[in-house]
């Protein structure tokens, strides 16, 4: 993973999304037209949090978070979401 040039202010997280599932547990090959996109992804940047509230989540967490959290950025090639922490379900 190269050095990302993106520092994310306040509350605000900057999650990988994890690419979709390809196979199912017994085997079988999803379709690309099938395939659905996965809530999950790891976060590779953080702001420095609220002023009373630090930040749960650090880099390098494999999170959950809702379908329609974050918004969509493509830095070197690469999508992201910048979402705030509040978005983010849970820590796996």
């Amino acid at each position: 993973m190269s050095k990302l040039n993106i520092k994310p202010l306040a509350d605000r997280v900057l999650v990988e999304a994890l690419p979709a599932e390809t196979q199912t547990a017994s085997g079988l090959y999803i379709p690309d037209s099938a395939q659905e996109k996965q809530h999950k992804g790891t976060v590779v940047a953080i702001g420095n949090g609220k002023k009373d509230e630090p930040l749960t989540v650090k880099v390098g967490d494999t999170v959950l978070y809702g379908k329609y959290s974050g918004s969509e950025i493509k830095l070197d090639g690469v999508n992201y979401l910048m979402m705030r922490e509040e978005d983010i379900m849970a820590i796996i």
